[in-house]
């Protein structure tokens, strides 16, 4: 049997991915870490690539913990870099420059 996601926590995680500010990113992890559900970073990108259908949130302002954008989804580094995003040279977002100062 499939488990389904219950409304609150995924609110919950789009309402912390809304708070990001513009010109930072979070990574998966912080976020599931600001929530109180430490290994669950896996559960907030599930929660991400339906976002669509809670709203309009930023989801691009969030990376893997080395700061890669999400596979096959170019218009990500696009959108950030609009932000004022810092890249590196192998692709990744700065995470030591740009990633949000949020705990």
């Amino acid at each position: 049997m499939k488990k389904v996601l219950e409304e609150e926590l995924i609110y919950e995680i789009l309402s912390v991915v809304e708070e990001i500010p513009e010109g930072t990113v979070a990574s998966y992890g912080q976020i599931a870490r600001l929530i109180g559900r430490d290994r669950n970073a896996r559960l907030v990108g599930r929660v991400l690539s339906m976002a669509q259908f809670y709203g309009n949130y930023p989801c691009h302002r969030v990376v893997n913990h080395a700061g890669r954008t999400v596979p096959g989804w170019g218009q990500q580094r696009f959108l950030l870099e609009e932000e004022g995003v810092i890249f590196k040279d192998n692709g990744c977002v700065d995470m030591k420059k740009c990633q949000w100062d949020c705990e």
